[in-house]
């Protein structure tokens, strides 16, 4: 991967990932597919390779991230899903050629089309996402606890207690502010 962009953040859940190619979207966001080559790059790592990505492409892809962002955060507040986000997710799902295969390990891949396709990658994306949204898979969603991040993740913890998006990135920033308040706070009541 090209060093001049920002690293991707990378996770388990694939549409929850997906979200996290747009981060600390309440502080100075840093957007990880600035180009459509970065998006080629990112579903690589997914094994969702594409042969190419055009403008557009990249539009509908940011436009299928922020649906599923959107949609995550109502559902981890328990409220209602966007009627706009919910249309987008459903309609890129439909519109690609991907089918799921089983490996002698038993795991789930996707197969995209013969043309391997943008669209057809979102489609999978979707999927995903349609089936964290509607409960399919045992975890919940929830809102990292960052007020920079907010991001939307997929808590798969035993007790489902996890607070942070990413221990190594936003989970860490906020211990080490903790304590350089606390290091303050002593170094005051020292003087």
């Amino acid at each position: 991967m090209r060093a001049e962009f920002p690293e991707f953040r990378l996770g388990k859940v694939l549409a929850t990932s997906f979200t996290a190619t747009l981060t600390e979207r309440h502080g100075v966001s840093v957007e990880r597919i600035p180009v459509p080559r970065r998006l080629v790059d990112w579903l690589a790592v997914y094994g969702l390779a594409v042969d190419s990505c055009t403008a557009a492409q990249l539009d509908r892809a940011r436009e299928l991230r922020e649906s599923i962002h959107a949609a995550a955060t109502a559902a981890a507040l328990q409220d209602a899903l966007p009627a706009s986000a919910v249309q987008v997710i459903n309609d890129c799902s439909a519109q690609g050629r991907a089918a799921a295969t089983l490996t002698p390990g038993r795991e789930r891949r996707w197969r995209l089309g013969s043309e391997s396709r943008v669209e057809d990658a979102l489609s999978v994306i979707a999927a995903d996402a349609i089936d964290i949204l509607s409960g399919e898979r045992d975890g919940k969603l929830a809102l990292c606890a960052s007020p920079t991040c907010q991001a939307a993740f997929f808590d798969t913890s035993q007790s489902r207690t996890r607070r942070w998006c990413d221990m190594n990135t936003c989970g860490n920033r906020q211990k080490k502010a903790r304590f350089n308040a606390s290091q303050r706070k002593n170094l005051r009541a020292a003087e």
